[in-house]
């Protein structure tokens, strides 16, 4: 289906799409995170709909307050159960969009079958990838994800979209990298702040890419977002910046996690998937090969049953028990 067979968002306002959603059902949900994935359809094109229970605006004390008061904030409760000086209820607060909204919602629509896998339940598995296995499995498939598949990381990158959602910019194009809210924060609570890093430059897809000569440019980066995060969120430290790269990635156009310390990001931030940019940094400092740098090393990390990598790919090679 092309996009003259739906209307555009030139016609439907951002409620008028959630409006118009229809259900069909729950690809997965997450009861630690509050998530919930839902696919449905807009017009007869599938869509997927993500709603997550907003934070608690903490750094708000009057808000709080006028929350954790009967009438005003709480509107209706209920005893769970009691035991000597412990109490446990059920409530429903007082929301209001703006300045206490109840979930975040995100949509992706029109939505295709590798988005409804991607956010579907899903078994996953280890991979141990071998300089041997990512050329022969990875690069092809980086080949393919590339160019107009993310499209939408260029339209960025040149201002077409969310040009007033940038923090900051360094616009060389070699050297210079784009700082914004990623669209899992809700661009309030300081706690869950989550910002990415978007380089300029092309040539590198994933951290495979990067070699000795990349350490200068990476150090001068990482200095950068940490000034940049703290001059805008004066709040934060930079002790208490988690600065990170995902492998894999979801895109592969090189880009630059930073979140705070004290926000739980989930299997972004995990053991198989995130890796510190300053070890990262390290480890290429450490290495005495001057030219080839990570696309010789081995990588272990998480891949889900899903993911066309896994079932085309890596199944073949690695589950052979």
């Amino acid at each position: 289906m092309t996009s003259h067979d739906h209307p555009s968002d030139d016609d439907l306002t951002n409620a008028d799409l959630i409006r118009q959603f229809q259900f069909d059902r729950i690809l997965n949900h997450d009861t630690r995170s509050k998530v919930i994935n839902i696919l449905g359809k807009i017009d007869s094109t599938p869509a997927i709909l993500t709603a997550e229970k907003t934070a608690f605006t903490a750094h708000d004390e009057a808000a709080i307050a006028n929350l954790a008061t009967v009438d005003s904030g709480i509107s209706s409760i209920r005893l769970l159960d009691r035991n000597d000086i412990y109490r446990w209820y059920m409530a429903t607060l007082v929301q209001d969009v703006e300045t206490s909204p109840g979930a975040k919602l995100s949509l992706i629509w029109p939505a295709t079958q590798t988005h409804i896998d991607k956010y579907s339940k899903q078994r996953r598995r280890v991979i141990r990838e071998t300089p041997e296995l990512y050329r022969k499995i990875l690069v092809p498939y980086i080949d393919k994800m590339r160019g107009d598949r993310i499209q939408w990381v260029y339209n960025i990158l040149s201002h077409k979209v969310e040009a007033d959602r940038i923090i900051y910019e360094n616009p060389d194009p070699q050297e210079g990298f784009i700082l914004l809210p990623d669209l899992k924060w809700d661009r309030t609570t300081m706690d869950s702040i989550y910002l990415v890093a978007i380089v300029h430059r092309r040539d590198i897809a994933s951290i495979r890419d990067l070699n000795k000569s990349h350490i200068p440019w990476l150090k001068s980066v990482y200095s950068e977002i940490i000034l940049a995060v703290t001059q805008a969120y004066p709040a934060i430290s930079a002790t208490q910046l988690r600065i990170y790269v995902h492998y894999l990635p979801s895109y592969y156009h090189f880009h630059i996690h930073v979140t705070n310390v004290e926000h739980d990001a989930g299997d972004g931030a995990a053991v198989g998937k995130a890796i510190m940019l300053s070890d990262l940094i390290a480890r290429l400092e450490e290495m005495s090969d001057k030219v080839y740098g990570f696309v010789n090393s081995t990588f272990t990390f998480l891949l889900g049953e899903n993911s066309e990598l896994w079932s085309n790919g890596y199944a073949s090679d690695l589950d052979k028990v």
